[in-house]
């Protein structure tokens, strides 16, 4: 039996590893598709792939399907699209067109739009393309496209892209030194608390995090909960709107539990299905994860309630209208709870990572499967005097090949506070 506590450290720019992996696809003839959540910074990001094309010369165009004259033309046909660009024929045989669409979704058949083109004109032709919301891709890019597309997920920013828009570039070179010690303890640990306190409060998304007030970044939040939720509700079809937002709050407030369809329903008057379809919209469209249970029989799995946890603490913490410190809140376990949800999301495949939990009640909080029932298991406290490796022993006993970690903050052994090393 392996019991280990760590405190939260973690180093990796995973938004720069990202745009090298948009900029090695460029060479590749199938589209490039990049979906993630309204305002997390897409078109910065292909506007940036267009700066890189620019450098090399290459024919690139960048258009938005929320123009209405764009979008009117391509909805009568694919190819008036070239009304606003070169032609593919018209270019030097070793050279191609890049087009660049934002929200691509809007088209009425974005999956016809795309496959004529990449039928008709590929290689001479590229399309890169974002989409603010899952459920539209999914719906839309059917079958017709496989092979000729690949999609980039984004997120809002990890904790090491947080620093980095913070202009703190040296803590996080603190904090790689962090990562390769275990027993290191920085000069500027102080420093890294407090932004990692204002991270767990405010979360990721750009420009909430480039705000320079508290009031700035309250009310931001607030504008994305009530101005792009309400606009992702509307284009989704919701049909009650007040109930949609009711749940999304419910969820919010029980951060890392199990979601009951039906008590949900029950407390909210409506159909368990309509929940089931309302949480489904709320992964589509960014909001909310829901995570599988772990167990030794995929059936069971299969079967069981899911926990729900949030892609951003900042959006979650606006919907409960809650950015009181950290210090002062009953729900410091489940921020960084939800925290380490979405730390492991990166690192892990999403097919490898679960939670354990019994009937009788005894629960890990996050087991990743590296191979068949070989692996890691992570338990969340914030204060490590609250964990306590008896209450895992069932878990230990079934999977003996997996290790457990204690993801805390406040380490008493230490005697100071750290970050958790992943």
């Amino acid at each position: 039996m392996k019991i280990s506590i760590f405190v939260f450290s973690i180093v990796d720019m995973e938004r720069s590893k990202a745009l090298g992996s948009l900029k090695n696809h460029l060479s590749k003839p199938q589209h490039t598709i990049i979906i993630g959540p309204r305002q997390i910074g897409k078109t910065t990001l292909v506007k940036q792939l267009a700066e890189e094309l620019n450098r090399k010369n290459e024919a690139v165009y960048f258009l938005t399907f929320e123009d209405p004259a764009i979008l009117g033309a391509v909805n009568n046909h694919a190819e008036n699209i070239f009304n606003y660009t070169l032609l593919p024929a018209d270019l030097p045989a070793d050279k191609r067109l890049y087009i660049i669409i934002d929200e691509v979704q809007y088209a009425e058949e974005p999956s016809n739009f795309l496959k004529l083109l990449y039928d008709k004109y590929s290689p001479k032709l590229k399309i890169i393309a974002t989409g603010s919301s899952a459920f539209y891709i999914d719906k839309s890019f059917k079958d017709s496209l496989a092979g000729r597309k690949k999609v980039f997920e984004f997120f809002p920013l990890a904790f090491d892209e947080f620093l980095h828009f913070k202009g703190e570039d040296g803590l996080i070179a603190e904090w790689e030194q962090m990562i390769r010690r275990p027993s290191y303890q920085g000069l500027q640990l102080n420093r890294i608390s407090i932004l990692f306190d204002e991270y767990l409060i405010y979360g990721g998304y750009p420009a909430v995090v480039l705000a320079d007030t508290e009031q700035e970044k309250r009310e931001m939040l607030k504008e994305l909960v009530n101005s792009y939720m309400k606009k992702d509700a509307l284009e989704a079809g919701i049909k009650e709107e007040l109930k949609f937002f009711q749940l999304a709050r419910l969820l919010a407030d029980q951060t890392g539990n199990l979601v009951n369809n039906h008590e949900l329903g029950n407390t909210l008057q409506m159909a368990s299905s309509t929940v089931e379809n309302y949480i489904y919209l709320m992964q589509k469209t960014f909001i909310v994860q829901l995570l599988s249970p772990f167990y030794g029989n995929v059936r069971k799995e299969l079967t069981k309630m899911q926990k729900i946890y949030f892609n951003d603490n900042g959006l979650r913490n606006a919907l409960l209208n809650n950015f009181s410190r950290l210090n002062d809140r009953a729900d410091k376990d489940e921020l960084l709870e939800n925290y380490t949800y979405c730390r492991l999301r990166q690192l892990y495949d999403a097919d490898s990572l679960h939670f354990w939990r019994t009937a009788d009640g005894n629960e890990v909080d996050f087991v990743v499967e590296e191979q068949l029932k070989t692996g890691l298991a992570y338990e969340v406290k914030y204060n490590d005097a609250q964990f306590k490796p008896n209450k895992y022993k069932k878990f230990l006993e079934a999977y003996p090949n997996f290790d457990l970690k204690c993801i805390c903050k406040v380490s008493a052994q230490e005697g100071s506070i750290e970050a958790i090393r992943l």
